[in-house]
């Protein structure tokens, strides 16, 4: 049985995401993030960087895996699937794996920071973050021109990537022109795993709305 603890965010969803369509069995404990949860002692011997998500495989040996990328390899592996087993495939999943885990997610997190939650509003650093979302974006939607998904068959690579992408709006962005993208975002947004994963934990512990949201932001960055 593997244990899941997350909360409502890209990474966390990730790995419900990858646990519902691998059909691994789990449980979820609902970090909170909103209380610091994440820093508490407990937590930060799962996980040193005092981050969700982790998850512990109860099947072997109570291990523990952090960071997000780590974990859905280690689930790819561990069930054989959304993953090839050839050298070749394989990189291509990792590479485009690790173009989330480098570019995506930092940059759309950095975006939505100083765009959304920065109590001062800095326009070279939210024109710098948002051209270089729309600029991985654009990488994107050029692979999607030739690939129904990033590595080839559907993989650990788009469950990652989708998860950050889906917000872009947030960000302050749009993929208007991306044709390639809003298919893909569409086609993984109807796969049955990736709606259940995305509902998880249950309930949510992001507000309801775009204020509280911020308020909320802002005092976990504090």
């Amino acid at each position: 049985m593997i244990e899941l603890l997350t909360s409502a965010t890209p990474n966390g969803w990730k790995i419900s995401i990858a646990l519902e369509e691998m059909a691994l069995p789990y449980t979820v404990k609902h970090i909170q993030l909103s209380t610091l949860e994440q820093k508490q002692d407990w937590y930060v011997k799962l996980n040193p960087n005092g981050r969700i998500p982790t998850i512990i495989d109860h099947d072997n040996g109570d291990f523990a895996v952090f960071e997000s990328g780590a974990i859905l390899m280690y689930l790819a592996e561990k069930t054989g699937k959304f993953m090839p087993s050839d050298v070749k495939g394989r990189s291509l999943v990792v590479q485009w794996l690790m173009f989330q885990m480098a570019g995506i997610g930092p940059m759309m997190g950095q975006a939505n920071v100083f765009f959304r939650y920065a109590p001062e509003k800095i326009p070279y650093a939210i024109s710098r973050y948002q051209n270089e979302v729309v600029r991985l974006l654009g990488i994107l939607d050029k692979r999607l021109a030739d690939n129904e998904y990033l590595a080839g068959d559907y993989s650990i690579a788009d469950m990652a990537t989708w998860a950050w992408v889906r917000g872009y709006g947030w960000s302050g962005v749009t993929i208007d022109g991306m044709g390639n993208l809003q298919r893909w975002l569409d086609v993984v947004s109807a796969r049955p795993a990736v709606q259940r994963g995305r509902a998880v934990p249950v309930p949510p512990d992001v507000p309801l709305n775009e204020k509280e949201a911020i308020e909320g932001a802002r005092k976990m960055l504090a």
